[in-house]
């Protein structure tokens, strides 16, 4: 899990991703040497794994404004959330791809 290659660049806090699909649904994890970014971070891999590459397409985390999640987080906390979103919504669109 702590492979470099697993690291994703420009956070704060060191954070690992990775994600795998099996039987067409996609599947991520996550780790950090931050509790409340590996927290947050593991709430987007939890909510989102286990969905075809389509579903979670079709939802963006716009879901954690309301719960207000993202108002009480500093902005790089917020940064490492969007880059956690943005691997998980690259994985999903090239799993889709034939």
């Amino acid at each position: 899990m702590r492979a470099e290659g697993n690291l994703i660049p420009g956070c704060l806090a060191k954070l690992w991703f990775v994600a795998r699909v099996s039987d067409g649904k996609c599947f991520f994890t996550c780790d950090s040497d931050s509790l409340v970014v590996k927290a947050i971070a593991g709430l987007l891999c939890e909510f989102y794994s286990g969905y075809g590459p389509a579903e979670i397409l079709a939802h963006d985390p716009k879901f954690l404004a309301p719960l207000g999640i993202t108002q009480h987080l500093t902005p790089n906390r917020r940064n490492a959330l969007g880059k956690v979103w943005e691997r998980i919504r690259e994985f999903a669109h090239a799993s889709s791809q034939p």
